[in-house]
């Protein structure tokens, strides 16, 4: 047993660049000696939920699943903005409730379980359901998934602060998103043999892996080894907002990021104007669905390594970088609808900016992360991720909206020369933010 705890050391040094794997800045000194355990059961569970994410994503995956079940048009373009705010939008409500827990992993491990439950549910959905009572019980089944996400979402970030030390966050997020984009990529390149295959099986199929993957990340959760936490300063749903909106007023930081994570939105809106730009040249063929998973696994899998060690030295560089990334790659796609030429009318130039603004999105998604994980205290940090979860899951839900029926009227290539804009502001906004490592 010594020999593995050794050898686990080991490579949990070289994994994160350090020579002593006990050095810890801000967490409990019985924290600092489990941190190599716990960083490699973090990887496992973050593998299971990044899989899982991918596989169920409303992005690509359930607007497949409802086209193959016939549901009306109008419901895919709910899917995103249910999945992103009924994810987010919550959290301020349960912050004080997890704050009361001197151990917050098992509120992820609820959360998690929840997700799988809900997966199933989309699983056999793919089987049975038609038409517009089929669409609503995926929606009915997707926010209930999007709930439990924002339960497990403030729970982990909470837990990761606990239990691994700065500096070591973003390597770890970036491992462990390398590692799903590598499972990822199998998965889609898989679904692209089963192109002749009935679609609802296969995406059933999917929808169970996805399941599988939620259950692997609550196991993993439960057996981190976290320290009871302070309890102190539980608050209601309602004094939660009051207490977070006295923290924009009066910490300019936090508000600041906000702006900027607010800015930072295009790089996730713009993802599924253009996949469906490609759909557009695929219809519902699973093997145009299997090239888009495959270069997103790619993407992920080259990329999120990168950020994350980059992440670790200024996640408000990432922010920026990746907020230029994010605009270049909205024009490139945006021209791609004005381009003549037969070339345009293949999947491959929209599969390979998708690929491209992925990894961007990876950057996006690590850079503000680690930010806000760096940027508060084990005081504060539930609170923190809570409401600007909240305030980001309002935004979503009206922008949203606003942006498929303005999609609707002028087109995805006007809308995402709009998101480019908008990333050019995102790049302003991160580059004033101050270095919180």
């Amino acid at each position: 047993m010594a020999e593995h705890n050794v050898s686990q050391t080991r490579l949990y040094e070289w994994l994160t660049g350090d020579d002593d794997s006990r050095l810890c800045d801000d967490i409990p000194e019985s924290a600092c000696d489990e941190q190599p355990r716990n960083f490699f059961l973090h990887v496992w569970a973050s593998l299971g939920n990044k899989l899982a994410d991918e596989l169920s994503s409303a992005r690509l995956v359930l607007p497949w699943l409802m086209g193959i079940i016939g549901a009306p048009v109008w419901m895919v373009g709910l899917l995103v903005p249910i999945r992103e705010s009924g994810a987010l939008l919550p959290q301020i409500f349960v912050a004080g409730f997890i704050r009361l827990k001197p151990r917050r992993k098992w509120v992820w491990v609820a959360g998690a379980l929840i997700q799988a439950f809900a997966a199933l549910a989309l699983a056999v959905l793919a089987l049975f359901a038609n038409g517009t009572l089929g669409g609503a019980l995926v929606l009915a089944a997707l926010v209930l998934l999007s709930l439990a996400r924002g339960l497990s979402s403030i729970a982990t970030k909470d837990v990761l602060g606990k239990t691994i030390a700065k500096r070591r966050r973003g390597t770890l997020m970036g491992w462990s998103g390398s590692i799903a984009g590598g499972a990822t990529l199998a998965a889609g390149a898989v679904l692209m043999l089963f192109e002749s295959r009935p679609g609802n099986l296969v995406v059933a199929i999917l929808l169970a892996i996805a399941a599988g993957g939620w259950l692997m990340n609550a196991i993993a959760a439960g057996r981190i080894q976290e320290a009871a936490g302070a309890v102190e300063g539980g608050e209601n749903g309602w004094d939660s907002i009051k207490l977070g909106l006295s923290l924009l007023k009066n910490d300019r930081t936090f508000l600041h990021f906000n702006v900027a994570r607010a800015l930072l939105l295009s790089s996730a809106l713009a993802l599924p104007y253009i996949a469906l730009l490609g759909q557009n040249q695929s219809g519902t063929d699973l093997g145009g669905l299997g090239i888009l998973i495959v270069v997103s696994g790619l993407a992920a899998m080259v990329a999120s390594p990168v950020w994350g060690k980059r992440a670790d030295q200024s996640s408000r560089g990432v922010m920026r970088d990746a907020a230029m990334g994010t605009a270049i790659c909205c024009l490139l796609a945006a021209s791609l609808v004005w381009l003549p030429g037969e070339w345009t009318h293949s999947i491959w130039p929209y599969a390979t900016i998708y690929a491209l603004l992925v990894i961007v999105h990876h950057g996006v998604r690590l850079g503000r992360k680690t930010y806000l994980v760096d940027m508060a205290s084990q005081d504060n940090r539930a609170l923190y991720v809570a409401l600007s979860n909240t305030l980001t899951g309002v935004l979503m839900l009206f922008v949203g909206g606003f942006i498929g029926a303005f999609a609707q009227w002028f087109g995805s290539g006007v809308l995402l020369l709009i998101l480019a804009a908008t990333a050019v502001g995102a790049i302003l906004s991160a580059h004033q933010l101050p270095e919180v490592e």
